[in-house]
Order: structure tokens, then sequence, then C-alpha cells
């Protein structure tokens, strides 16, 4: 059976400042009966994936159940949201659509509704048991908040109401938007070493940071890569840690490549894997703000390492296959806009209003922003001088829209490997090693380091230098830490304008995962470039904020760490701010 759809391009096998809360509990793992034949859902996956987006006859009336959690009539933003059986809820939009991904803690033999206004909509299943479901909206009116609410198929009220809007026209130009970015946020916290010590922030920490970034009502929120990290030959035989890592890993069972992820074992395991690191951190406090998740290394249950005995990437198929599963279940894919190609790796559907996208789109916020945001592992390549973190098809299409400055006001290129800074480690832009000293030098040569990758960051760079009216920026993930600098040359280019980089700051990193911990060395600038630092990166858990006007954009970051006292997140102010201004 697969587990993805498959188009020409993908053959691979297949509310801001309100206190929200949620009744969380241990999720468990589900049950394993089966309500729908293997061979129907194997007829059915693309379908199941993509779906008819959702045109839903308008009623007469919204569903107006007898008891149960309520429908209309309670304030937004209350402090006792009634979840119901909800596990957990992440929506996307865009100017007309609607993708949601969610979670029940029963299956359900019939498919859900959804009330989007006084449109009904039926979900459609995404795993093989009735726990995880997808709807998808379209034909919604730009810059319109829709009141929604979840449905048994018999009208019973699952959870109470809650709003969620969509984004302005394409051809608008709205005042201001603001951005709540991070990065790293997985990891189980129960991941200990025996010595003590987790590699992982504990969730509830996790849950205070992204609080207190919803305290400020971003109007989305970006989380640039690594949502999920169970590496799995690289960690299961790392020569420190691998012996733990074994020992960890038998509690949740192990995965069977030679059979597909879901309607087998496997997805039994990927979901006691993953349900603790996305659907019990975030919950259901993201319901209201459009939440954009893409993926780097770990997310395809890897590290990016290489030796003579182990090269985890390009990503093999079952690492493809966790990858796009993990997405499939628990967050919405990225929704193609007018200027995405259809052709692109990843993306399913060849008609526009129905089309995914799980690796390369664009947030498009009326005439005022376009964010581009690129999985940097899924078309990696060990091509020697043409290889490439991205493929050519994605390459174009990300220079072709930084060269369009007619277009929107403001361009920032989100890529889930960093511009700036190097950790000295294998899948990087830069060639940097690590010397005994703490230096980082290009004199020793980087193991399977490919000369490619350093070819690509050069023409994208100078794509993004070049830009004469917009703000040269680029915001990152990867690097736990929290920073922001300048780059005034690349290699040889000199970028007179500099290109501004931000770290944008782990949400869930802790022990011995920090960069000077696990690498030997905090970020440091890559010997190739020549950056000022407006941050030096600082090994903290963090998060970013952008606001974005038509004149400028203003940068806030944040950071924490313990020992700090977690009482104190609900308070942070920033460590770093500063504006960089539009040219008139």
């Amino acid at each position: 059976m697969s587990d993805e759809p498959s188009s020409p391009a993908d053959r691979t096998e297949s509310a801001p400042g309100r206190k929200l809360t949620a009744s969380l509990e241990t999720l468990h793992r589900p049950t394993r009966r089966r309500f729908l034949h293997t061979a129907a859902l194997a007829a059915g996956t693309a379908e199941l994936l993509v779906g008819p987006t959702a045109q839903a006859a308008d009623s007469d009336s919204a569903d107006k159940p007898a008891s149960g959690p309520r429908t209309n009539g309670q304030p937004w933003g209350s402090d006792h949201w009634e979840a119901g059986d909800l596990v957990h809820l992440l929506p996307l939009v865009n100017h007309e659509r609607m993708r949601i991904k969610l979670s029940l803690r029963k299956p359900r033999r019939t498919a859900p509704r959804l009330r989007v206004d006084r449109r009904r909509v039926e979900g459609r299943m995404s795993d093989t048991t009735g726990r995880y479901w997808v709807f998808d909206v379209g034909g919604l009116r730009p810059d319109r908040r829709y009141e929604l609410q979840l449905f048994e198929n018999d009208g019973r009220p699952i959870c109470d109401a809650w709003p969620l809007k969509t984004f302005p026209a394409p051809d608008a130009l709205p005042d201001r938007v603001r951005l709540l970015i991070y990065t790293c946020a997985g990891g189980n916290e129960d991941a200990r070493l025996p010595i003590g010590g987790s590699f992982f922030l504990n969730i509830a920490a996790r849950q205070r940071l992204l609080e207190r970034g919803l305290s400020f009502a971003p109007d989305a929120v970006i989380g640039v890569g690594d949502q999920v990290y169970w590496d799995l030959e690289s960690g299961l035989n790392h020569p420190r840690i691998g012996k733990f890592v074994r020992r960890f890993y038998d509690r949740f069972g192990r995965f069977d490549f030679d059979q597909p992820v879901l309607g087998s074992e496997n997805e039994t395991v990927l979901t006691r894997v993953v349900d603790p690191q996305l659907a019990q951190l975030y919950g259901v406090r993201l319901r209201s703000v459009p939440t954009f998740l893409t993926q780097d290394d770990h997310d395809y249950f890897e590290n990016d390492v290489a030796s003579d005995r182990l090269v985890t990437f390009p990503p093999a198929p079952y690492m493809q296959r966790l990858a796009k599963a993990t997405q499939r279940l628990y967050f919405p894919e990225l929704l193609p806009d007018a200027r995405l190609p259809l052709g692109l790796p990843g993306v399913v559907g060849s008609d526009r209003r129905r089309a995914i996208s799980q690796s390369f789109a664009a947030l498009r916020y009326g005439r005022l922003l376009e964010l581009l945001m690129y999985d940097c592992r899924r078309c990696m390549t060990l091509k020697g001088p043409t290889a490439g973190f991205l493929s050519r098809g994605v390459e174009r299409w990300l220079i072709k829209r930084t060269q369009a400055e007619d277009d929107a006001l403001h361009l920032v290129h989100v890529p889930s490997t960093p511009l700036g800074w190097s950790a000295g480690k294998w899948g990087e832009w830069y060639p940097d090693v690590l010397q005994s000293d703490g230096t980082l030098s290009t004199a020793v040569e980087k193991p399977y380091w490919q000369p490619g990758w350093w070819a690509q960051h050069q023409r994208l760079i100078e794509a993004v230098a070049a830009q004469e009216k917009r703000i040269p920026l680029v915001a990152s993930g990867d690097l736990h830490a929290v920073g922001a600098g300048h780059i005034q040359r690349s290699g040889r280019l000199q970028l007179p304008r500099g290109v501004t980089s931000l770290l944008t700051g782990p949400i869930g990193t802790a022990g011995p995962l920090w960069p000077s911990a696990f690498r030997g060395t905090a970020p440091q600038p890559s010997t190739r470039l020549t950056l000022e630092a407006v941050l030096t990166p600082i090994e903290k858990n963090g998060f970013t904020l952008l606001d974005i006007t038509p004149q400028a954009i203003a940068v806030r970051q944040f950071a924490w760490r313990p020992p700090q006292p977690v009482d104190t997140i609900g308070e942070l102010a920033p460590v770093c701010q500063f504006t960089l201004h539009r040219k008139a």
C-alpha cells in the first residue's frame, strides 16, 4: 500500500493574545481495529490526503446541539474553551482556503464534520483507525473571520466553537502583519541520559514559550523544521549514546521498513513516537492561528551525518515515507499560490484549487509580504560541483520570486538550513571544519561535503542581496540558537546592501543537544563570509517576532533557558530588537 499520493513530479513512494487552554492527558497507543479495508484505503489514498477542496453547501442554520460543548455565544479567548475529545488541531489558511489537521482521543467509525459559519464539511480520514482527520475548505472570502466548530456525524458537538481568519486577497495592501517564528520544537521529554539530564526541554516549558509568543497576537506561526526527533540508524548506532537510544526506542517499538507506514504495525509505532512531540505539544492552543510547519533532517528520522560507515542523506525511500506520513497525520501541507509551479517535488495535484505542497510554498499576505518556505533535505544531492540542497526547479522558483520586486513589498526567505553560521557539521552550505582550538577552518577538507552546495548558496544569496527596493532578509531553522547578523561578503560576492540573517530560536532543545555540547562549538560565522553580528548566537530556547509594515520590518528576539524559572517565561522581554527599513 502506498502511503502518499503521487504526481508526475513526485514518484517516490508513495489568536492571538488570548489565554488558550486545553485538556491534555497522556497519549496512548491507538486501537488497531480497522473499519476500512486496506485495499479500499489503498484505492482511495490520493483522495484521503488531497480530497476535493470542500465547496460545502450553505445551510439555513448552523448546527444546534441540545447539549454538550458550547456553540455560539462564547467570547473568543475564554479561559474555559472546551476541547472535548479533541487532542490536537493545527490550521493553515491562505486568502480563500483553509486546511486543518486534527486528532481525536477515540477513533470514529463515521467522519466528523466541520461547520464553517453555515457551511458543513465532512472530514477525510488521514490514518487507518479514524483518529486523525483532515478538513479542506475552499471558496472562502479573503480577510474574513469565520466561526468553526467540530461535530460528530450525527450532529453532536465535539468541542466549542472557535474563530479562524483568512488572509487578505493577493492584491490587497494590509497595514501590517506579525509573524511568530521558531525552530526545533520536537523531541520526547522522557528521552534522558542514564547519568541524568534530558535531551529535550519538557513539554510544559515549551508550551509556556509558545504561549508567550502567542501573547503578542501573531497573524501566523512558522515552525522551521525539526518537528520530530527520532534518529534511526544514526541514533541507534551512535558511538556514545546508541545503547541508551536502543533501550529508549524499544519502549515504543521498531519500524519494519519492508512494510508500509500506514496500515501496518508501523502506524502504531509512528503515532506512539510522534503524538508526544506534536499532538501533546500543540494541543488546541493554535486553533485560531494559521500555523506553517516545515521539515528538516530530523523530520526524516535521521540526523545529517556522513562517514565511511554511514551517509544519511539524500533521504532513503523509508525516510521519505516516514516524513510524509508524519505530515499527513499531524500538520497541514502548504497551499500553492498562483506563482508556485505545480511540477515541483512534493506538489500533489494538478488543479491549483485542490493542490497541496509538502515541502515548498509561499505564505502570501496580500501585497505586503511573500514568505518563501523551503525544505533543504528532501531534494538534497551528492553530485559534487552540481550538487544542491534544492532541485534546480525549486532554485529557479526561489530566484524568480526574489527578482519580482514589483509584486509583494517584502520578501523573506525561510530555508530549513541557515545562511551565515556553521557548527562544523556535515550537512551545511559551508565547508568549515571545527579545529582543536575551537575555531572553524577550511584548511582541512570536510568529508563528503559537496562543493555544489556552496555554489547553490552563492546563487541564492546573490539574488537575495540584489533586491533594490526590498529588505534582503533570511530567517532560518536547524541551529539551536537565537542570533542575528548582516552578511556583507559571501566568498567573492561583495554584498553592498548586505543580507540580514536570523537564527529564529529553538523551542525544544536541552542538555546535550546544544551545539557546544553535541558539536563542540556554538554557532560561528562561516569563514567564507564576512558577517557583522547584531546578536552573537546564544544557546537558549526562544523565538523571533517579525512586525512587517509597508515601510519596515521590526525584529524582536526572545531567549530563555533553565535554570531560569519557568514562571519568568510569561514576562520575557526581547534580548535583541532592531528595525530594517525598505527603500522608498
